[in-house]
């Protein structure tokens, strides 16, 4: 009887913290996010917002400012963004790997796809976007599942708005 009492407390205990004990692993990877993506991005994340928004054929991503007389911010943003749009439609996805990590879902197959993906870059007043599409499913995919995770790494840095 004990045994079957202290197993039931043990397990309520689980069920009762398990929550706070994903969401302290969620922020301190967030943390980690943060300071590595500080060494690749110039700009500011409390200024700044990440959108990313998955689309039937690829998805957008955005960065913009929080204060849209920020023009030292929207300089950063549209540097960094041009130069990444070059990059990515060359394959090289490396700096995403080093703020989220090389197994970051979907940079495998956009890095082998990346002949078969467009990627456009736009400035916008308060910031910069690039669109990526892709006619294949599967890069389609890949792109989702890159959004998803760069949504969940960067918190409440980002935001993600459905199709409209």
């Amino acid at each position: 009887m004990k045994r079957t009492r202290d197993i039931f407390f043990i397990l309520a205990a689980l069920v009762l913290t398990g929550p706070a004990i994903l969401h302290a692993a969620d922020t301190e990877r967030q943390q980690e996010v943060a300071k590595r993506g500080a060494r690749v991005m110039p700009f500011d994340l409390e200024q700044t917002t990440h959108l990313f928004q998955p689309l039937d054929d690829g998805g957008l991503q955005r960065v913009t400012v929080k204060d849209p007389k920020n023009q030292a911010q929207i300089a950063l943003i549209r540097a960094h963004l041009k130069e990444e749009a070059g990059r990515f439609r060359r394959g090289d996805f490396s700096d995403p790997a080093k703020i989220h990590g090389a197994d970051m879902p979907g940079l495998a197959e956009l890095s082998r796809g990346a002949a078969r993906v467009g990627v456009r870059y736009a400035e916008r007043p308060d910031g910069a976007e690039i669109r990526y599409t892709a006619k294949d499913p599967a890069l389609v995919d890949a792109i989702h599942r890159w959004f998803q995770a760069q949504l969940h790494d960067h918190g409440r840095h980002a935001v993600m708005h459905s199709q409209q």
